[in-house]
């Protein structure tokens, strides 16, 4: 389900610098049958979990990898949880579109970031999502570590963001 990520677009809307860390990261995705309801069109369910990836990647293009966070169980180990979300479907996406994930926090906090998100077709957006994403270890919320923290704040997108 997931493509590998797409070079622009020339429909793109302008990125800026690719290195910037306040650039948006952009995760390609492409709709299949499984994503859809009867009709063709893509189930709302199904935008959780393209959402859910372009989180990760955006994570993983941080350098921060699940799988070192998890750590096992030992005792520095933790994971993010989804806090709170708020979508808009504002276009219905179709079998066979290639969609575009868009990330970037918009604040940081001591336990806890908000993202923006956004799915595109062309330059076309379909949905917009705010989500509060928070750490948790041991059944318990606790401070973002400070080296991703840092990683995080460097990446903040202040205000609105296309």
């Amino acid at each position: 389900m997931i493509m590998p990520r797409m070079a622009p677009h020339p429909s793109d809307p302008p990125r800026g610098d690719p290195t910037s860390p306040v650039a948006p990261h952009r995760l390609a995705v492409r709709v299949y049958y499984e994503d859809t309801d009867f009709s063709g069109v893509v189930y709302h369910a199904s935008y959780l979990r393209f959402l859910e990836r372009g989180r990760t990647e955006f994570l993983r293009a941080l350098g921060i990898a699940h799988r070192v966070i998890f750590g096992n169980g030992v005792a520095d180990s933790f994971h993010f949880v989804v806090r709170a979300m708020t979508i808009e479907f504002l276009k219905p996406a179709l079998i066979d579109d290639e969609l575009r994930v868009e990330t970037h926090p918009s604040a940081t906090r001591g336990a806890s970031v908000d993202m923006m998100q956004k799915i595109r077709r062309d330059c076309e957006v379909l949905l917009t999502a705010k989500v509060r994403i928070a750490v948790v270890a041991g059944g318990k919320a606790r401070r973002i570590p400070a080296g991703i923290l840092a990683k995080l704040k460097a990446s903040t997108v202040a205000g609105p963001h296309t």
